[in-house]
C-alpha cells in the first residue's frame, strides 16, 4: 500500500505528459497558418497594345500609389454586402496591394519601350514626367456567383518641371473567380492586375507621345 501513491503519481504525470505532447500535435489542426499570395504580371502571355511610339520619351517618375481606405493593408479583403468590407482571417497577401503595384507598373510601361528610365518614389531624380496613382481597391465580391474580383485605381500624369496635368483616368477591371475562396481571389487578382496595368502603360505611353485618338484625359 506504501508504493500506491508512488504509482499514482506516476501514472498522473505520464498522463499529463500525454496530454501535453497530443496538444501539441494537435495544435496545426486547430490552429492553422496563414497562407500568403502575391501579384505578379504573365510573362508567358503577349502584353497589352502599346501604340506605335517613339522610344526614349524622358525619364518616369512613379508614385507608391494611395489606396482607398480599408485598403491600405496586407489582409485580403471581401464583400458579402454592399457598402461592408470583410477580411479572411489566415489569408494575406505578402504586401498591401498599393505597394505590389509599383514595380509591376514599372514592369509593364518598360515593355512599352517608350521610356529611357522609369524610377520609383523617393527619390531625388528630376524626371520629365510623373504618374499619381490613387484610390486603389482590391476586392473579392460574393454579390454574385461565382464571386468577381475588382481592382480599380485613378491615374494621373504630369508633365515637369512645369506640373502640367496631361491626363487622368479612372482604371477599373472585374475578372470572375474559378473557386469561391480566397485562392480563387487571389488567381482572379493576377489575371485582373495583369489586365488593368497592360491597360495603363498603354493609356500612359499615348497619352505622353500625343498618340492617344481619343485623347488624353478620358
Amino acid at each position: 500500500m506504501g508504493m500506491l501513491p508512488v504509482r499514482l503519481g506516476t501514472v498522473m504525470g505520464i498522463g499529463i505528459v500525454a496530454l501535453a505532447l497530443a496538444g501539441c500535435l494537435s495544435l496545426p489542426r486547430d490552429e492553422q497558418q496563414t497562407q500568403t499570395f502575391f501579384l505578379s504580371l504573365d510573362r508567358s502571355a503577349g502584353g497589352a497594345s502599346i501604340p506605335d511610339v517613339k522610344p526614349k520619351a524622358g525619364i518616369l517618375v512613379v508614385n507608391v500609389p494611395v489606396a482607398q481606405p480599408g485598403f491600405d493593408t496586407q489582409r485580403m479583403a471581401y464583400m458579402q454586402r454592399p457598402y461592408e468590407v470583410r477580411y479572411y482571417a489566415i489569408h494575406q497577401w505578402a504586401d498591401p496591394p498599393a505597394r505590389m503595384v509599383t514595380p509591376l507598373l514599372i514592369q509593364a510601361l518598360e515593355q512599352t519601350g517608350l521610356w529611357r528610365a522609369i524610377v520609383p518614389m523617393p527619390t531625388s531624380v528630376r524626371g520629365d514626367h510623373r504618374v499619381e496613382i490613387d484610390q486603389l481597391e482590391l476586392i473579392q465580391t460574393f454579390l454574385q456567383k461565382p464571386s468577381q474580383v475588382r481592382l480599380a485605381l485613378r491615374v494621373q500624369v504630369i508633365k515637369l518641371p512645369e506640373y502640367l496635368v496631361l491626363g487622368t483616368r479612372l482604371f477599373d477591371v472585374v475578372e470572375g473567380t474559378s473557386t469561391d475562396d480566397a485562392y480563387g481571389g487571389a488567381v482572379a487578382a493576377n489575371r485582373a492586375a495583369d489586365k488593368l496595368l497592360g491597360e495603363v502603360a498603354g493609356w500612359l505611353s499615348g497619352c505622353v507621345s500625343g498618340s492617344q485618338e481619343s485623347g488624353c484625359s478620358r
